[in-house]
């Protein structure tokens, strides 16, 4: 399979290491905590890479995403570190940011809304300044009323600097050079086994269920990696899969996990 020129993906390259950080859920002082460890820890040659959703549930939004530019911009003034050592994959979270600013044009607006706060965009909009329930208020009132509501949300995006690059910098998975003897793939919850990488679609954010069912390796990769687990099972690794999800958002940790060119964990952070 080519996925060079796919702008959906993003090609590691044959890394050292790779560090992955699953759901980080808003919990902005977790992940504070996690990147003054990892910061310890990189050497030139690493990749960074996020799993996806970086908000939702917990209470500081903003401060999560700006904890993340903080930590790029520390990391990238080390020696030998590259602007392409950091990848950030769009997770469920994000996938529902892009599908609210699309309301207006939605069939039933209020019970989709409804739907979206409930799966964890309410904390996310009021980290943003943004009442939930004027939202559901304007939502019942017409098309016109909802254009003008879903422009001030990118507008209280912008007044955050960073943010909306960031937002538009995501990516539907990563993975290591496909040639190399132990190709891992990063992806946010889940993926469809009987399908190639390129027609997976919405299996990123959907097939979340079913990902604890891979018993083979999903060629040619020998490693899927995940970030979320919506069944919050906890971490969970076997030749195959691993699932990263501490729980951070839900009550458990943030964790992130050094994967070497074997494919095999050799670091565990914890926070």
């Amino acid at each position: 399979v080519c996925m060079a020129s796919d702008q959906r993906f993003t090609n590691l390259g044959a890394p050292g290491r790779v560090w992955a950080i699953p759901a980080i859920h808003g919990e902005a002082g977790r992940l504070q905590s996690l990147h003054d460890a990892l910061y310890r820890k990189i050497m030139p040659g690493d990749r960074i890479v996020y799993l996806g959703n970086y908000t939702g549930y917990g209470a500081e939004p903003c401060a999560t995403v700006d904890e993340i530019l903080t930590f790029r911009r520390m990391t990238l003034a080390l020696p030998g570190m590259r602007p392409q050592d950091f990848v950030y994959l769009r997770g469920q979270q994000e996938d529902l940011w892009q599908k609210l600013l699309q309301l207006p044009f939605v069939h039933l607006p209020v019970s989709s809304l409804m739907r979206m706060l409930n799966a964890g965009l309410a904390a996310t909009l009021a980290g943003y300044g943004i009442s939930p329930q004027e939202g559901l208020k304007t939502a019942q009132e017409g098309v016109m009323p909802l254009v003008r509501w879903t422009a001030r949300l990118r507008e209280a995006v912008r007044r955050h600097p960073g943010h909306e690059i960031f937002m538009s910098h995501q990516r539907r998975a990563a993975f290591t050079a496909m040639e190399s003897e132990h190709p891992l793939l990063f992806v946010h919850s889940g993926l469809d086994p009987s399908r190639p990488l390129e027609t997976q679609e919405d299996s990123f954010w959907q097939n979340g269920t079913d990902f604890g069912h891979i018993v083979s390796a999903y060629v040619p990769f020998r490693k899927v990696v995940r970030g979320f687990d919506p069944a919050h099972n906890g971490m969970h690794l076997n030749c195959v899969t691993a699932t990263l999800d501490g729980g951070c958002g839900f009550g458990g940790p943030l964790i992130c996990a050094g994967f070497d060119t074997k494919a095999a964990l050799f670091d565990l952070i914890e926070a």
